[in-house]
């Protein structure tokens, strides 16, 4: 932290007071500059370096999208340092209520169809190597090492034959669009001028219309009822590819749903076991019950919602 001190001395905010705001799941630092009714954020990444490049190309590209990222006033690349414009302390979700939800998610959807005009030139592509990557991440950290379960050959079986028809249905819809990968009510905040401000997309990728769409409505921190939840689905679906059934639409949603639950049972429980990160286990029911829930609803899936129901029987 002193050298990050020493490097805001060279900057103008030299005489701005310091304090810490938060980190997040990763090794990032943030803190707060302020003077007076003046406020910037400072973003450390001296822990995670190999971020910074990827923070600084994707932050270029939503602001040519029109996409409210944060602009970007000093950077020292060489060690980690960036100041930032500051979105304030409010997350979506600390508003998010049942009277408001809706029209929070529809300028929250309108926000993903700008980013889904962002540039995705080099990003990595979320292809079917890397779908199964993540996906295998649960049997691994969830199922195996959390769980302690030793799975039987018939077990593994009907698990990789489940993965391959999620990947199929997600693989189906429209790609190569931006995918911010984590655009949930803690990635999404609220500005003092009531705006919807983007955080933490580094990881962007290319890849399937859905994905941000079901990282939003089917946030692993809070929940909302699934006639609410479809409704805005096609709300998206109606601006993004009007043509397309309900139904069919539908299904795309719920198969990115499933694979993006099934990774992060297997991340929340990496962060608890590998990083000793204790605080995601409590949010581990909610994806277990949306992947439950979701995998019943289809023929290619049900098996595998039996094989879950039996492992945590608590889920619904």
């Amino acid at each position: 932290m002193d050298k990050m001190k020493t490097w805001i001395q060279t900057t103008p905010y030299a005489d701005f007071t310091l304090s810490i705001v938060s980190a997040d799941a990763s090794f990032r630092k943030y803190y707060r500059l302020t003077k007076d009714t003046k406020t910037f954020v400072v973003m450390d990444s001296s822990l995670e370096l190999n971020s910074l490049s990827p923070f600084l190309d994707v932050t270029s590209r939503l602001l040519n999208a029109g996409v409210k990222a944060p602009q970007i006033l000093e950077k020292d690349e060489e060690n980690g340092y960036l100041i930032l414009e500051d979105f304030g302390d409010t997350q979506l979700l600390d508003v998010l209520e049942a009277s408001n939800f809706k029209t929070h998610y529809k300028k929250a959807i309108d926000e993903i169809l700008k980013m889904q005009n962002a540039e995705t030139a080099s990003l990595p592509l979320y292809d079917k190597e890397f779908l199964h990557f993540e996906m295998g991440l649960m049997q691994e950290w969830y199922l195996e090492k959390n769980l302690g379960l030793c799975l039987k050959t018939q077990e593994k079986e009907l698990i990789i034959n489940t993965l391959n028809a999620i990947s199929e249905v997600v693989l189906e819809q429209p790609q190569d669009v931006f995918v911010h990968r984590d655009f949930h009510s803690r990635n999404i905040m609220l500005t003092p001028q009531n705006e919807i401000g983007v955080i933490d997309y580094q990881d962007a990728m290319n890849g399937a219309i859905t994905y941000d769409l079901v990282s939003l409505l089917k946030d692993c921190y809070i929940e909302f009822k699934r006639e609410d939840i479809e409704v805005l689905a096609l709300y998206f679906r109606d601006k993004k590819v009007p043509s397309v059934s309900d139904e069919t639409f539908l299904k795309w949603f719920d198969f990115m749903g499933l694979q993006r639950h099934i990774k992060v049972l297997g991340i929340f429980s990496r962060l608890h076991l590998r990083d000793k990160k204790d605080c995601y286990l409590k949010d581990i029911p909610l994806v277990l019950k949306y992947t439950v829930e979701t995998a019943l609803r289809y023929d290619e899936t049900k098996n595998f919602a039996l094989i879950l129901q039996k492992f945590y029987k608590n889920v619904l």
